[in-house]
């Protein structure tokens, strides 16, 4: 590996504070904020939005979208496919 090409990968804390839940891991995040880890060291920490902890898809809260309703409401608005307007007979 060429030397001063690629940035420097250490551990780093993620923190999804949504879900109140932090994960250690390697990165090449950097961040000024620091955290004392579980295991007395001191990691940088990265404060991220949504996690897996935090996720709809992961937490199993997924909305379900109406797409009858809106067919529907297309179908009515446009009409119907395969009226046979615009066919080139």
């Amino acid at each position: 590996m060429q030397q001063d090409k690629h940035p420097e990968y250490h551990e780093v804390v993620f923190r999804d504070r949504a879900a109140g839940y932090a994960f250690l891991t390697r990165s090449t995040a950097t961040s000024d904020q620091t955290i004392e880890w579980d295991n007395g060291e001191t990691y940088p920490v990265v404060d991220v939005e949504i996690s897996s902890e935090s996720h709809p898809f992961y937490t199993g809260k997924a909305r379900t979208v109406d797409t009858e309703g809106r067919v529907a409401a297309f179908e009515r608005r446009y009409g119907a496919a395969g009226s046979g307007t615009g066919d080139a007979g």
